[in-house]
């Protein structure tokens, strides 16, 4: 976090010492280190609620996704039920013709010849 040396450290220290006096330096430090310890609590709430509310978009995006993915997969298998119906319908259709050719033969193809005109 922060790039502090020894050094430095111990100048602070004898600072405050110089500063507070001994009696109030203890005091002070108490303080102080309830003050960090309540900052730290709030900024990992706060990264914990971030994180969370990162990860509730994940999911919604997921969701969303498999959402999409399963309408997807609808309308193919509702293609294919549809191709399938098309199918049979041609192909009883074609069957339905080649009955009725086969009870109705046509007649003889016209000849190549014109008939007269009266």
């Amino acid at each position: 976090m922060f790039d502090i040396s020894f050094a430095e450290l111990f100048l602070m220290s004898v600072i405050a010492l110089l500063i507070l006096g001994p009696q109030r330096l203890p005091e002070v430090l108490r303080t102080l280190g309830l003050w960090m310890g309540r900052m730290r609590r709030v900024y990992n709430n706060v990264r914990q609620e971030i994180d969370r509310e990162v990860g509730m978009d994940d999911i919604r995006r997921q969701l969303h996704n498999e959402q999409i993915t399963a309408e997807l997969k609808h309308v193919e298998a509702e293609a294919k039920a549809l191709k399938r119906e098309i199918s049979s319908t041609v192909s009883d259709a074609a069957r339905e013709a080649e009955t009725e050719i086969k009870a109705n033969p046509s007649p003889e193809p016209p000849s190549d010849e014109k008939p007269a005109r009266e």
